[in-house]
């Protein structure tokens, strides 16, 4: 496979990643980084990027639903937010409950700027301790 299509698989793994439909960005990333298709930092870089781009898609999605009654596991995560406001979203890496995380956090109209911070930098944090790991993983291999 050619750099760009492995690149380009890897970016839109971590969007679908971050929404509701399954998928394993970091099977590609660590399969990427073994295979070495470019740089780590760059792999990381497209990773984040797709990530957090499916990560403010829930939050868009989530401006749409109307403010109503909430269920007991929305109010968890709403108290959550109300809580610790958009820096909850550090957490948005977490399976579903990252997903449910971000769809509140359009639903209560945070504010765009922290939000797109503590998202992008959770799902960095994720991406950078995942390849770290491999990289060490395969310097102790060799």
């Amino acid at each position: 496979m050619s750099d760009i299509l492995s690149l380009a698989s890897l970016f839109t793994s971590s969007f679908l990643s971050a929404t509701l439909l399954p998928g394993s960005s970091e099977a590609v990333l660590v399969a990427l980084l073994v295979a070495g298709v470019g740089p780590t930092w760059l792999l990381i870089l497209i990773a984040t990027m797709g990530n957090s781009l499916g990560g403010l898609t829930n939050v868009i999605l989530g401006r749409f639903f109307p403010q109503r009654k909430q269920s007991r596991l929305q109010g968890k995560a709403t108290a959550w937010l109300t809580r610790f406001g958009p820096a909850a979203l550090l957490l948005s890496w977490l399976p579903l409950i990252g997903d449910l995380l971000c769809l509140l956090a359009g639903w209560l109209r945070l504010a765009w700027g922290p939000v797109i911070f503590f998202l992008c930098l959770g799902k960095a944090i994720r991406y950078i301790v995942v390849a770290a790991a491999t990289v060490q993983g395969m310097a102790w291999w060799q």
